[in-house]
């Protein structure tokens, strides 16, 4: 187990980022920047040895001051979809960016949590980041006490573990936008991978991936990922909400209770045989299978384009601020926001 850090590039306000790379003993490496708290690498050994890096992203820092698609992004206050940018919180109506049509999405692009320089502290096998964020930021009331936590077991788990405290009630709901790719980063598509999802429900959404507020059995859809299942095989359905989405870009309503962190996903690899468990305490994921990946360029020279990387985004529901049937993500100085996330190799 160690640390090391490397000069990865400086902003244009001349502030110097750091990739920290965290090693275990079993030849699994974790780059991450505190610019964005993203995660840059992520190196897995395969069956044959060989060590692939599993993530999408870029090799230069003026890359990920863009990053169009969130790769690796830490985002925060609040992920995915906030329907009309708005929402009511203590009888008070707050407006969010319209930045996704006439929604909310990922709380802002450049001011969100994912372009932010993080304060950073080593520890034994991982590092915490830390930010402050200030009341009316980006809408979202509250002054904001943010973490997070990465850290490399020899277990090979990549944990990661937030905590947010606010002195107003306010949105929190952050997700980590990692798309991985289990063959290696810039190696062919996704749709090969085979998911199980331990989900016995979804939340439906319209055209403009806002859910309705219902929450819609998968049984017999092909939404149904409770046995494993190709992700190519159903992808194309034909089916109104697989077309909208141009595939998978739902959530997925999680068994078993929140609050309890408990195995969520398992995602196989056949040709390297790399198999990914996923765990998280809270009541949903968003499956994005990278449908709108913009042809561009990776690490290494690597071509990127639709569906090159998948994405198991840990979360409340979307529009949870404006659907009172879903679990609630309002936090504050009577509840602490606290999540951990895990995504374990084998």
């Amino acid at each position: 187990m160690g640390i090391r850090k490397e000069l990865f590039g400086k902003t244009k306000l001349g502030e110097e980022v750091w990739r920290y790379w965290l090693e275990n003993a079993k030849g699994m490496r974790a780059g991450i920047i505190n610019y964005g708290a993203v995660l840059v690498n992520l190196f897995v050994p395969g069956k044959d040895g060989t060590a692939q890096d599993v993530v999408l992203g870029y090799d230069d820092l003026e890359s990920y001051t863009v990053n169009g698609c969130f790769f690796g992004a830490t985002v925060g206050p609040n992920a995915n979809r906030v329907g009309k940018a708005s929402f009511i919180l203590d009888g008070k109506e707050y407006e969010l960016d319209p930045n996704d049509g006439e929604n909310n999405l990922h709380s802002h692009i450049e001011k969100g949590y994912h372009k932010r320089m993080w304060d950073v502290e080593e520890k034994e096998n991982g590092i915490i980041l830390s930010l402050v964020d200030e009341d009316g930021n980006m809408g979202f009331p509250g002054n904001k006490k943010v973490r997070v936590a990465y850290t490399l077991t020899d277990d090979n788990e990549l944990k990661i573990q937030y905590t947010a405290e606010s002195d107003k009630n306010t949105i929190i709901n952050m997700t980590n936008h990692s798309y991985f790719n289990l063959a290696g980063q810039g190696r062919g598509t996704i749709c090969g991978h085979v998911l199980e999802l331990k989900a016995s429900a979804y939340t439906p959404a319209d055209p403009e991936s806002i859910p309705t507020g219902e929450i819609v059995a998968v049984a017999g859809t092909c939404f149904d990922f409770t046995r494993p299942k190709r992700i190519g095989d159903e992808i194309d359905a034909d089916n109104d909400q697989i077309r909208a989405a141009g595939g998978y870009d739902h959530n997925w309503v999680l068994d078993g209770p929140e609050g309890t962190l408990r195995e969520f996903a398992v995602v196989t690899e056949p040709v390297s045989g790399r198999v990914m468990r996923a765990y998280t305490d809270l009541p949903g994921v968003q499956f994005y299978a990278g449908n709108f990946i913009t042809e561009q360029t990776g690490k290494e020279g690597a071509v990127y384009g639709a569906r090159s990387g998948m994405c198991l985004e840990t979360q409340y529901f979307p529009d949870t601020p404006n659907k009172p049937g879903f679990p609630s993500s309002v936090f504050g100085p009577e509840r602490k926001y606290e999540s951990t996330t895990i995504y374990k190799f084998e």
